[in-house]
C-alpha cells in the first residue's frame, strides 16, 4: 500500500505552480541500505514490487533485501499523486485540462522533493524503463552528484516522428471521442513485436466454427479487448494525455554539454520497434561525447517493448551487475 507525502509547493519548468502536491510512493527494504529509486513508465504507478515483480523484490536484480527501494507515482498521475483528476484548491473541482502541462524535468523535480522529505540526498541507482529511463537520464544530467549510477531500459532521449505520430493518434482518440480503450489497444500493438504476437496468438480463433462477423473473433482481438477493459478500470485518460505529451517534448541533450559523473547502463531489445536500439545508440553517442561512463547492451527477446517488464535473464543480469559493482 502506497504512502502519501505532501509537498507545499512545486514550481514547474513553465513557471506555473501547484500547491499543494500529493505524492503517492512506496518505500521497501532496509532503511540503512543504499537507495535504488524506481522510475515508472507511462501507465505505471508507485507499486513497483507488483508491476515490475520480475525485476524488483527479494532476490531479484533490484533486491529488496539488499537495497532500500523507493518508487513514486508520477506528477500528473492518477494513482495517488496530484494530476488532472485531482481537486484544484482554487475551484473545488477537478483540474481536468486546467492542469498545467508538465515536462520530464518537472517529474524529476517532484521525485527529488520527495527524497528530500525522506532525508535521502544521493541514490545508489536510478532504474527506469521507457518513460522511466527518460526520467533517469534527465535527473542524471541535471544533478549528477545525486545519482551514482543509472539504468535506462529501452529508453529514448528524443522521440522520432513515428513515436510522436502514435501518441498524437492516441490523444486524439481520447480527447475527441473519449476513446481511451482505442488508445490503449493501439499502444499495446506498438509494445509487442511481430514475432511476439505470432508466438502468443498466431491466427488462432476463439471458435473456428463461428461465421464471419465484425465482433472480436481472433485471439489477438480478445487480448486487445481485455487490455482496454482492464486499463479503463484503473487509469485516468487525462493522465495518459499529459504524460505522453511530456514524452513528445523530451530532448535533454539540447541543453547539456558538461560531463555527467553518473555511471550509465543502457539496455535495448532487438525486437523493440517503439524505442528500438537506435534510441540507445543515440543516447550512448551523446553520453560518450560528454566523456560519461556508459555501457550499452542489445538483448535478444521476442517480446518487443514489453520486454522490460518480463523475465528476460540477460537483461536482468546486466541490471544486477550494475547495482552490485
Amino acid at each position: 500500500m502506497a504512502d502519501v507525502a505532501v509537498l507545499d509547493r512545486v514550481t514547474l519548468e513553465s513557471g506555473a505552480t501547484l500547491a499543494p502536491v500529493e505524492v503517492a510512493y512506496t518505500d521497501v527494504g532496509p532503511r540503512a541500505a543504499p537507495v535504488v529509486y524506481i522510475l515508472h513508465a507511462l501507465t505505471g504507478d508507485a507499486e513497483a514490487v507488483d508491476w515490475w515483480e520480475t525485476l524488483v523484490g527479494p532476490g531479484r536484480a533490484v533486491d529488496t533485501d539488499r537495497f532500500r527501494v523507493i518508487c513514486a507515482n508520477l506528477l500528473g498521475g492518477c494513482r495517488g499523486t496530484t494530476g488532472p483528476s485531482s481537486i484544484d484548491p482554487a475551484t473545488g473541482e477537478p483540474y481536468g485540462l486546467g492542469f498545467p502541462l508538465v515536462s520530464v524535468r518537472d517529474l524529476v523535480t517532484v521525485h527529488r522533493a520527495l527524497l528530500a522529505q525522506l532525508g535521502v540526498a544521493r541514490v545508489h541507482a536510478l532504474v527506469g524503463g521507457s518513460l522511466g529511463g527518460m526520467q533517469a537520464l534527465q535527473w542524471a544530467l541535471d544533478f549528477p552528484d545525486e545519482v551514482e549510477r543509472a539504468a535506462l531500459i529501452c529508453a529514448s532521449a528524443r522521440l522520432n516522428a513515428q513515436n510522436i505520430a502514435f501518441t498524437k493518434v492516441a490523444r486524439e482518440a481520447i480527447m475527441q471521442r473519449g476513446g481511451m480503450d482505442v488508445a490503449r489497444m493501439m499502444a499495446h500493438v506498438t509494445y509487442l513485436s511481430v514475432e511476439g504476437m505470432q508466438i502468443k496468438f498466431s491466427r488462432l480463433r476463439r471458435d473456428d466454427a463461428r461465421p464471419m462477423s465484425f465482433e472480436s473473433d481472433f485471439e489477438v482481438e480478445h487480448y486487445l479487448d481485455h487490455q482496454a477493459r482492464v486499463f479503463l478500470e484503473r487509469f485516468d485518460p487525462l493522465t495518459y494525455v499529459y504524460l505522453s505529451r511530456a514524452m513528445d517534448y523530451f530532448d535533454p541533450f539540447a541543453a547539456h554539454s558538461g560531463t555527467p559523473s553518473t555511471r550509465f547502463l543502457l539496455v535495448s531489445f532487438d525486437s523493440d520497434w517503439r524505442f528500438g536500439s537506435e534510441h540507445s545508440v543515440a543516447i550512448e553517442r551523446e553520453l560518450r561525447a560528454r566523456s560519461a561512463a556508459v555501457e550499452r547492451h542489445e538483448v535478444r527477446s521476442p517480446w518487443g517493448h514489453d520486454s522490460f517488464l518480463l523475465d528476460v535473464p540477460e537483461y536482468h543480469r546486466h541490471v544486477r551487475e550494475l547495482l552490485s559493482a
